[in-house]
């Protein structure tokens, strides 16, 4: 009686152990509860979104970077056009002769009624098309902008006549960037005969936001 006893013990104890197990291994393997699912899915969220922002900021970088560069060579190339224009009209006072060849010259280039006279672009700003006939006016390479609203039409990338592309004001595929000369008397030397100052600047907008290069340069008479 007391060995049947103690067997009826044994199985009781086995019983409860192997239930206890079987509990533990349904805990196991019932998975994670939806809060452990959240914040899985937040981490893993975070660990993809994380590296995604810092690529899109460096390639929005890396493009305001190349607009930059190309804005300052455009703004530079309206400062170096005006300079040829006034050497191209002291050469030809030069081959004309006299004695005051860079007096003459300076006061055509800058109060001139011709096209080789940058006096429409003293009082407003110019735009620049460089695939055109050097002068100002309609039809040459410096056009005055709108006298109304001072502004000028965008650029356009224009493949030209020897095979290279180029910004010129008509043809080929409209740009953001748009770039404007002018000719400004310097400030307590506004004499006729004094230095002026040359500024060529070039605007675009980037998803919305404006920039801007200028270039500023000084214009002296020959000596």
């Amino acid at each position: 009686m007391k060995g049947f006893t103690i067997k009826r013990e044994r199985q009781k104890r086995n019983s409860y152990f192997s239930f206890a197990n079987e509990r533990r291994e349904q805990t196991r393997l019932c998975g994670f509860t939806l809060i452990e699912a959240l914040v899985a899915v937040t981490i893993l969220t975070l660990s993809v979104v994380g590296p995604l922002f810092t690529a899109s900021r460096a390639i929005v970088a890396a493009q305001i970077a190349r607009d930059q560069l190309t804005a300052s060579y455009l703004a530079q190339e309206g400062i170096e056009y005006v300079r040829a224009m006034r050497d191209n009209e002291y050469l030809a006072a030069y081959a004309a002769g006299g004695s005051t060849v860079s007096q003459d010259a300076w006061i055509s280039f800058l109060t001139g009624g011709n096209a080789a006279s940058i006096a429409s672009c003293r009082v407003t700003t110019c735009t620049l098309d460089p695939s055109r006939s050097m002068g100002t006016g309609a039809g040459f390479s410096l056009t005055p902008c709108s006298p109304t609203s001072n502004s000028c039409a965008p650029l356009h990338l224009t493949l030209l006549a020897n095979g290279a592309y180029g910004y010129t004001q008509q043809g080929g595929v409209a740009t953001s960037f748009t770039r404007t000369v002018q000719v400004l008397d310097v400030p307590a030397t506004d004499a006729l005969y004094h230095d002026k100052r040359l500024v060529s600047t070039v605007s675009w907008t980037f998803h919305g936001s404006p920039y801007s290069v200028t270039i500023t340069d000084h214009l002296t008479p020959w000596q």
